[in-house]
């Protein structure tokens, strides 16, 4: 659609009209918002506008700034106050460079415009599921389908004579033989059917305003040269059935299509945060990548067609989040810059299509995990070229399953999880791998020669088989077991922010994946320390942490989201496995379909939780109970006061041992009681004895138990003045103090303030020196160039003969000329 025709189909005042509310060309949302600005323009206002921007010179480019361009535009195009047109400057300056000009005005126009159409689309063309054959008998071609809707059953009809009947859950309930002792099979030729009801009904994919196709749709048939098509749509179920020759199939519609916004045409499978452009990253089955303004939720730009048309399974940052990595189920990882130029090829696939799960930048090297055993190692000093090929991992292979996932706790520990629930620990310099953690035992790998492995207690759950003594002789993938892969390992965190956990203990790594268990673990005493069902009956589940440690997300196959405090969580080791759940926060269910990648920012001190899923959107919202927002809405937010701190803790809900522990606290006498104290929020954590002490949100507080009670000792004290009791306060303070204050003794003055000459007096200036120029070239020179000095004898001895070949011949003619002229 050019940007012509694009305004044209832009509803908005006509040329001459003040006010353009007045003449009824008012948009609306669906929350009934006022009309935005840009949606109001018409194509004479945008000509006014251009009109503003067309420089004097061709070669001049017109920019203006916020203020400039409200003032202008108020004045040139006659209508709109100066608050809209701010707020028009702020949508088009996205990257905040505090000036537009004519291009990123029309690109941001275009852009919107381009929204508005396939959000259009999305509410008209049907979406569908994937394509199904359904098993018949049929053996010649299907000539006709209809629907019965007294019976609400289906008939085919093939050109053998062959009647097929349907249930409504399009099961073939029986066939009959349209055949008599009269008509045989050799002289029947079946046609078409007709049904007495006449209930036909018509496929439209067709946009008859604009006489244009608005939906393809390619379903898989065996290749014929000679075939027959047939289609009937039913409209009250949604389905669509495509006969070709003998075969049938069906399309059925998904349910409730266009009715939820959707970020991304395919589902999307990762989304990433770049917390140095505050922007959000996604990408989808369809190979496209799209960047998205995390203050407002709007989309700035792009790239389709990143790997062809192969499916982006994941993606990842460098250490600076200036390039980006994308891995595609083609084989391949590209390194882009975020002007989509693509500066490396990764081979990761060989050629081959291969399942790439993780992406895993390093400081020397990218580790590339998913579809085998080994790890796929990219050192860095070899990236001095365009397509780089992958070098052997020294390692070797240790797991016995395809490595789904890998994390990276510094200084030197590299941590893999397989599909089959087995961890292991390697050291990232040498990479050789020392340990095996899994949830029933524990192995040591210095050698293939290992003693039996440490087993762990069964918390209540059928677990598979340990290996014995034997089979842990013959090497790390020698024995098989009768697991059911309900310990799939698919995400692994780092607890970066629990430093001391190798003096004092604690869980510093969380593994999460089948069968909804989360696990928390000790990798300096190899011990599995708790695990817990987060999600159960949904198969596997993802997770991520925030940078402080403090909040742990998790989200299943259902798009169910659940939010963890794990701030205090595992913090000291124990003999004995935890089974009992940290508090959970929020659970709620932001998408439709199984919830692909979750990602953790804290853009402007406010911790946000951003989400991608199959259902093809995009959802951010925070930790504690605000609105779920949609990528690729038509209602843009504003994160300052859309993400805002709730007033009181309701939706903390606590485990069962949680709220016996608490019930076990004793109550506050009356004297203690008599004091009012403040209305407790989110981040208030009580103390053993009731009283509060603030967690400030911008701040990561690790309190240990022994600070809790002088915390406690210490406000205990407070509310005791001289014996009695402190009445009743409307005000923040419960007392005051007023003496004398201490005099405090000279302070010696240091010797720079008493001769500040001496330490910065400015130092004279030395005169340069004065370059003296070059010598000419002739007096550098040792011998004159001459031509024997710089070719061989060969080609001058060549160049002579042709010389004086030339002077003969010319001489000839010289002499024939004279001779004619005579």
């Amino acid at each position: 659609m050019s940007y012509q025709n694009a305004l044209e189909l832009n509803k908005g005042p006509q040329l001459g009209s003040k006010s353009p509310r007045g003449t009824g060309s008012v948009a609306t949302d669906e929350d009934h918002h006022p009309a935005l600005l840009e949606n109001q323009l018409c194509v004479g206002d945008f000509l006014k506008i251009q009109s503003a921007f067309e420089p004097s010179e061709p070669c001049q480019t017109i920019c203006m700034s916020r203020e400039e361009f409200m003032q202008r535009m108020t004045e040139i195009v006659g209508w709109g106050t100066k608050e809209e047109y701010g707020e028009f400057f702020d949508k088009v300056d996205v990257a905040q460079d505090g000036f537009i000009n004519w291009d990123k005005l029309t690109s941001f126009m275009l852009l919107a415009l381009h929204e508005n159409d396939e959000r259009a689309k999305a509410t008209v063309v049907p979406q569908w599921k994937d394509f199904e054959l359904l098993p018949t008998k049929h053996k010649d071609i299907i000539q006709k389908v209809i629907f019965l809707k007294s019976s609400s059953r289906y008939l085919t009809i093939s050109k053998e004579g062959l009647l097929g009947v349907w249930g409504e859950n399009l099961k073939l309930q029986e066939t009959f033989p349209i055949t008599s002792d009269a008509t045989k099979l050799k002289h029947l030729w079946v046609t078409s059917m007709v049904s007495l009801e006449n209930i036909n009904k018509v496929l439209r994919l067709w946009d008859i305003q604009h006489q244009l196709s608005i939906q393809r749709i390619a379903c898989s048939f065996s290749k014929s040269q000679d075939f027959r098509c047939l289609f009937h749509f039913d409209e009250a179920h949604g389905r669509l059935f495509i006969s070709f020759n003998n075969q049938l199939g069906r399309l059925a519609m998904k349910s409730e299509a266009g009715k939820r916004v959707k970020s991304h045409k395919k589902a999307v499978t990762c989304v990433l945060y770049n917390s140095v452009l505050k922007q959000v990253i996604s990408c989808d089955e369809g190979s496209t990548v799209a960047f998205w303004m995390i203050d407002t939720g709007q989309k700035i730009k792009q790239f389709t067609g990143c790997h062809g048309n192969a499916e982006i399974s994941t993606m990842a940052l460098d250490a600076n989040e200036t390039r980006l990595l994308t891995g595609s189920t083609d084989g391949t990882v590209k390194v882009w810059d975020f002007n989509g130029y693509c500066h490396h090829t990764l081979n990761v696939g060989q050629e081959g299509a291969v399942d790439i799960s993780q992406i895993l930048v390093l400081k020397k090297t990218i580790l590339v995990t998913g579809w085998e055993r080994a790890i796929t190692v990219f050192r860095l000093q070899n990236f001095n070229q365009y397509f780089i090929q992958p070098e052997k991992w020294k390692g070797g292979i240790q797991h016995c399953d395809d490595i789904l996932c890998a994390a990276f706790l510094p200084p030197q520990t590299l941590v893999t999880g397989s599909y089959d629930g087995e961890i292991i620990l390697w050291n990232n310099n040498t990479e050789d791998a020392h340990y095996v953690l899994h949830p029933d035992y524990q192995r040591l790998l210095k050698s293939k020669w290992d003693t039996e492995p440490q087993k762990l207690l069964s918390a209540g759950r059928s677990h598979s088989a340990c290996p014995s003594a034997n089979q842990a002789t013959l090497g790390p993938c020698s024995f098989e077991t009768n697991t059911t892969y309900n310990n799939a390992v698919v995400r692994l965190c780092i607890l970066e922010a629990r430093k001391n956990t190798a003096e004092t203990g604690g869980a510093n790594l969380v593994s999460c994946g089948g069968s909804g268990y989360v696990r928390f673990w000790d990798t300096f005493k190899k011990q599995l320390l708790a695990e817990f069902l987060a999600h159960g009956g949904v198969g596997s589940i993802i997770m991520c942490t925030d940078k402080s440690n403090q909040y742990l997300a998790t989200g299943d196959l259902d798009g169910q989201l659940k939010i963890w405090n794990i701030e205090e969580y595992c913090l000291n080791s124990s003999k004995s496995k935890i089974t009992q759940a940290p508090t959970l926060i929020r659970s709620f269910r932001p998408h439709e379909a199984r919830i692909s990648s979750l990602e953790m920012c804290k853009p402007g001190g406010r911790l946000l939780i951003i989400s991608s899923s199959a259902d093809c959107s995009i959802c951010v919202t925070d930790v504690f109970g605000a609105p779920v927002w949609i990528f690729g809405q038509e209602k843009h937010w504003q994160i300052e006061n859309s993400f805002s701190l709730p007033k009181r803790d309701t939706h903390v809900m606590k485990s069962e041992s949680q709220e016996e522990s608490i019930r076990e606290i004793p109550l506050l006498s009356k004297e203690e009681s008599c004091l009012d104290l403040p209305e407790c929020s989110l981040l208030d954590k009580k103390n053993n004895d009731g009283s509060t002490y603030n967690v400030r949100p911008s701040e990561v507080i690790n309190l240990g138990i022994k600070y809790k009670e002088r915390n406690i000792l210490k406000k205990k004290t407070h509310n005791l003045y001289k014996g009695e009791f402190i009445q009743k306060s409307s005000s923040a303070f419960r007392s005051l103090s007023i003496g004398a204050l201490k005099e405090l003794p000279e302070v010696t003055k240091p010797a720079f303030l008493w001769d500040p000459e001496k330490y910065f007096r400015e130092e004279p200036k030395e005169e340069c020196s004065q370059i003296p120029e070059p010598p000419l070239l002739s007096e550098t020179l040792n011998a004159v160039f001459d031509e024997k000095n710089l070719f061989p004898k060969e080609i001058l001895d060549r160049e002579r003969r042709a010389k004086q070949l030339y002077q003969e011949t010319s001489s000839e003619v010289k002499i024939k000329r004279n001779k004619k002229q005579l």
